[in-house]
């Protein structure tokens, strides 16, 4: 395990080998394997086993525990291959943004 700023500035902690973990669509209709390659405080680098072809990405859960207790709330932010990259989503960050949009119209 390694820690390093990326471009962004912040830090960022490398796994060797990659962390198990699970990424579950917000509604609970589908579920893939993940490693999770790295991770900072606003998002983390994926590899997914299998194909993302007809999943919602644009907002899902990544599970970090076999009993689900430990997980965050994901937007896709990039993809590349099989690898894909997670913006993490705080509470209330959905209702700042539909705010701010429906206060600049």
């Amino acid at each position: 395990m390694a820690v390093k700023a990326d471009h962004r500035g912040t830090n960022r902690v490398v796994f060797e080998r990659g962390v198990p973990a699970q990424m579950m669509g917000i509604d609970g209709t589908w579920r893939r394997e993940c490693t999770m390659e790295d991770v900072s405080e606003t998002g983390a680098k994926l590899t997914i086993d299998g194909s993302v072809e007809g999943l919602h990405l644009k907002e899902f859960f990544l599970v970090l525990s076999s009993t689900g207790l430990a997980y965050r709330r994901c937007e896709l932010a990039w993809v590349n291959g099989d690898q894909i990259g997670v913006n993490f989503l705080k509470a209330g960050d959905k209702k700042k943004k539909a705010r701010s949009t429906a206060a600049g119209a």
